[in-house]
């Protein structure tokens, strides 16, 4: 993965090659989908987990994972969780994790990547693509390297098998087909036990 990234490869920038863990903390990876053909509803996991492998001599050996508990979901409304969470959407008792595992990284101009991987929601599994904003990194108050991305990608949500909808009186649906992810992504470096000595 070559990550140029403006001026982020220059000699006082940080090393990012190296293993990163997604701080749950400061990650958020959410959605929104149109409701009753009129407003968007928007929602988020809050329970996230991941990592990321930068290797800058080998790109193949460049990799993702993300990591959505299903119960964690969250549109701020009880009742709509928990039908979200129910066998008409996510099922989330029978597949209680949604996974995304990258293929290939690519870095296709300044500060933007371009993530392939599958993703499984439920028991369905589809090849994506996610463009993601590469922010920046820096060094945070507790001596830790940070890093930032943030991308949007659009999908069919009946691709991955949420079928669930209902009918309105003036025509058209409850719930959109397309739903948009969003990711704010927040990854900090794991230390070498070089480092840590």
């Amino acid at each position: 993965m070559q990550i140029h990234m403006g001026e982020t490869m220059t000699d006082n920038a940080p090393d990012l090659s190296g293993d990163w863990d997604l701080d749950a903390a400061h990650t958020r990876v959410g959605f929104s989908a149109k409701h009753a053909m009129v407003t968007n509803v928007r929602g988020a996991f809050n329970d996230v987990s991941g990592s990321l492998h930068v290797d800058f001599d080998d790109t193949t050996k460049s990799n993702a994972e993300i990591v959505l508990e299903v119960a964690s979901i969250d549109t701020r409304n009880t009742q709509r969780d928990e039908h979200l969470r129910s066998a008409d959407f996510f099922d989330a008792e029978k597949w209680p994790e949604i996974v995304f595992r990258s293929t290939l990284i690519e870095e296709v101009g300044d500060n933007a990547l371009v993530v392939s991987g599958d993703l499984t929601i439920r028991d369905v599994t589809k090849p994506i693509t996610i463009p993601l904003e590469f922010t920046g990194a820096q060094t945070d108050a507790a001596g830790a390297l940070r890093a930032g991305f943030e991308g949007t990608r659009r999908i069919n949500r009946r691709d991955f098998g949420l079928e669930w909808n209902m009918a309105l009186d003036s025509g058209g649906w409850l719930v959109s087909e397309k739903i948009t992810l969003e990711f704010e992504i927040s990854a900090v470096k794991r230390e070498t036990a070089a480092q840590a000595a």
